[in-house]
């Protein structure tokens, strides 16, 4: 992948793309919380949706489990209906709309609210949901709520539509960048969410980006499956794959280039701008991880291959001994070991060195596959930091690969103890 383009963050969520409004709201599929010292009921937003001002290319994955949330069949169809086009998306939060009878049917009338307020066609809607799964989705509060959200629609409003798709999250996650293509400055701007039931599988999460960048819809295709691969899908927070992971791409070509039809530089450049909007989306989805204190990224390098580079990366993320290690900020390196020894690869485990990195300092820790001596003081200082690097060295080949993650406290447990009630 290209390193010397000249990409820019920017702020606007999924609304620095020229083109796209967005809006989100409470309806009240989420219960209403309420703050001790105020009195009042606080709303937060449980639903959103967000549009292109012309019809846009698009392209999607899905998670890989076998139970698959109603919003994914339904979007999957639509777009395969449309051509892989779309203009509109609707997305709740609190609940799944997985595993019930019904789920499917409420599914295609979330995208008959939007095809009718709008009056765009109902192939053209994606929808999706996350949260509790088979608890009944109550569509009487979707359909108030529609209305509502296409009134006020508008390009300022990607915060109400990122805080809208939160679940257990504790922050919001945004991500944009702008950059030039045949002299016109192209963006792709996205918002996630996820803190809990995260895993690699070929999504992870809620994922939704927007550029305005002129591109086929085959080759969006390639590169949100290509960067997915080394993003999203190098990530874990605690092993479970979601029923309803989902990541998005909407391309509607108002920056103006030349449309993206071939590989080659242009489409270098886009894959090089998409990676880092993603790579940041996933980055932050691992350290607002449920119950998490501390950021883990693990860099694998000196491999033979991409493949052997990430399955070692994302093993020792994995690793819930490691990432308990890590919560008590001990330097067991034995546990980074183990990880990478039972990963399914072909490698020399003989030639492997590790270090462990953070803004605190670094500490080699191991060798040639055999243990440092080195300062436990000096170690307990490193770990003492909130973002953690596991430096993993094959020194058997040019490849590179990273993994994200986060360490495991007594926090995850009581979030999940009592997620559904």
């Amino acid at each position: 992948m290209k390193t010397d383009i000249d990409i820019k963050v920017t702020d606007g969520g999924i609304c620095a793309a020229r083109g796209f409004k967005a809006n989100g709201t409470y309806c009240g599929i989420k219960t209403p919380s309420i703050d001790n010292q105020n009195p009042d009921i606080k709303h937060k937003n449980d639903i959103c949706l967000f549009v292109s001002d012309v019809v846009c290319n698009a392209a999607a994955v899905y998670t890989k489990n076998k139970v698959k949330g109603a919003p994914i069949i339904v979007t999957k169809s639509n777009l395969e209906k449309s051509g892989n086009k779309a203009i509109a998306v609707i997305a709740n939060s609190k609940n799944a709309n997985t595993c019930n009878s019904d789920g499917v049917e409420k599914a295609q009338e979330m995208c008959r609210l939007v095809s009718q307020e709008l009056g765009i066609p109902q192939e053209q809607v994606i929808v999706a949901s996350t949260g509790v799964i088979g608890q009944v989705l109550p569509i009487e509060p979707i359909r108030k709520a529609v209305p509502i959200l296409a009134g006020g629609l508008c390009y300022k409003k990607n915060l109400e539509a990122a805080t809208a798709i939160m679940t257990t999250d504790t922050v919001k996650k945004e991500y944009a960048v702008e950059f030039e293509l045949d002299g016109c400055v192209c963006h792709i701007g996205g918002m996630a969410k996820g803190s809990g039931m995260i895993h690699p599988n070929m999504a992870t999460t809620l994922n939704f980006i927007t550029t305005d960048c002129a591109i086929s819809s085959n080759l969006l295709q390639k590169a949100l499956s290509e960067i997915t691969e080394v993003t999203y899908n190098c990530l874990s927070i605690d092993g479970d794959t979601s029923t309803n992971d989902m990541v998005s791409l909407m391309a509607n070509g108002l920056a103006g280039n030349d449309e993206i039809s071939s590989e080659g530089e242009s489409f270098d450049i886009f894959k090089q701008a998409l990676y880092e909007v993603m790579a940041n989306l996933t980055r932050m989805l691992a350290k607002d991880g449920e119950g998490a204190t501390k950021l883990l990224e693990c860099i694998c390098s000196g491999a033979p291959n991409k493949n052997t580079a990430i399955k070692i990366a994302k093993s020792v993320v994995c690793s819930t001994l490691f990432k308990a290690a890590i919560f008590g900020e001990d330097a067991n390196w034995g546990r980074i070991l183990c990880a990478i020894g039972y990963t399914d690869a072909d490698f020399d485990i003989s030639k492997v060195s590790v270090d462990i990195k953070s803004n605190k300092g670094i500490i080699s820790v191991c060798k040639n596959c055999e243990g440092i001596e080195f300062s436990e003081e000096e170690a307990s200082t490193v770990l003492s930091d909130d973002e953690i690097y596991i430096l993993i060295h094959l020194n058997q080949g040019n490849e590179t690969a990273t993994a994200w993650g986060c360490d495991l406290t007594y926090d995850y447990v009581k979030i999940n103890g009592d997620y559904r009630t």
